[in-house]
């Protein structure tokens, strides 16, 4: 059976890339297939040769995925997976909430339920921050390190990007160690031109809903140059940008949708497409097709502090 621990673990170092790239240029296949070639170049070499082989050799596409559980829809989780898989990404990363949790006694059936709907798309690395469904006692939290695979919070790179996943599944607020963590990290890799920050609760939303920009995380993010802020827990497709931070809560994976329940409120069932570049990087928010929704696709920017402010989400269409 395919676990959280193998999929959490496999290509995770940096400049990781997909096989197909490698493919796709004949000299770097034989390169990848004929050590005694790549034992020529230096270290690094075989990276640099593609940077300059591969048009477009420092982007990558990844997916974002919204809370599964808490007030769980049936059907939601399973199906989201089947349209990510279509989108081919390097990797998934997930703000949490993937089992129903709370009680000890039922969370280790809950996460093998999990791995159970998630089968399938082995083949995808995914990567979990801990949320209040997933985290809330000595033995959830047990249960969390050996099924995600990662402590609660954690960091990885991927080629020129940075991820930094954080806790805050048992408070509203980052805790000072939170934040230590946090800094010192972004510290030890502010090389990194690309930086993204996830945990489950917005910790940040009301700050910035208010456009007060004096709080610990922001001052933290300015200080190391992350562009991109993201979080779920509350099941609404919302995004505001503060002094050039991009700050954005994902819609629902499989949670219950809330208030309006309306679409243009943010509240509906989807994922996020992410293609990454050397500095930046493009969202699609992507509502899942019929029966779950109707398939409308958006740019970040079409979305602000209440839902939907530009009114260009279109359905996907679908090439035969």
């Amino acid at each position: 059976m395919r676990t959280f621990v193998r999929s959490a673990k496999r290509g995770t170092g940096p400049n990781y890339r997909k096989s197909g790239e490698i493919r796709s240029c004949p000299l770097l296949a034989l390169l990848a297939r004929d050590n005694r070639l790549v034992k020529y170049l230096r270290p690094g070499g075989l990276l640099l040769l593609a940077a300059v082989l591969l048009p477009g050799a420092d982007s990558f596409r990844f997916v974002l995925l919204g809370d599964r559980t808490g007030e769980t829809q049936p059907g939601i989780y399973a199906r989201v997976w089947q349209e990510v898989a279509r989108e081919n990404p390097a990797f998934v990363v997930s703000v949490g909430d993937t089992i129903p949790g709370l009680r000890d006694d039922k969370a280790e059936s809950e996460w093998m339920d999990a791995e159970r709907v998630i089968a399938p798309y082995s083949a995808f690395l995914l990567y979990l921050a801990p949320g209040n469904h997933d985290v809330w006692s000595p033995w959830s939290e047990s249960l969390f390190r050996k099924y995600s695979g990662h402590a609660l919070h954690y960091s990885f790179d991927y080629m020129q990007a940075h991820f930094t996943i954080l806790d805050n599944s048992r408070s509203d607020q980052f805790s000072p160690g939170e934040l230590t963590f946090l800094e010192a990290d972004l510290q030890a890799h502010a090389a990194q031109p690309l930086k993204f920050i996830v945990s489950h609760r917005p910790s940040w939303l009301v700050d910035v809903i208010m456009n007060q920009s004096d709080f610990a995380l922001h001052r933290i993010a300015k200080k190391y140059g992350v562009q991109y802020v993201i979080a779920g827990h509350v099941h609404e497709m919302l995004h505001a940008d503060l002094d050039g931070v991009s700050y954005t809560s994902l819609p629902s994976a499989g949670g219950g949708l809330r208030a309006t329940k309306k679409y243009e409120d943010g509240w509906f069932f989807g994922y996020t497409v992410v293609e990454a570049g050397a500095k930046s990087a493009e969202f699609q928010v992507k509502e899942l097709k019929a029966p779950y929704g109707s398939g409308r696709v958006s740019e970040l920017k079409a979305w602000g502090k209440s839902g939907l402010v530009i009114a260009t989400a279109e359905p996907e269409r679908v090439s035969h």
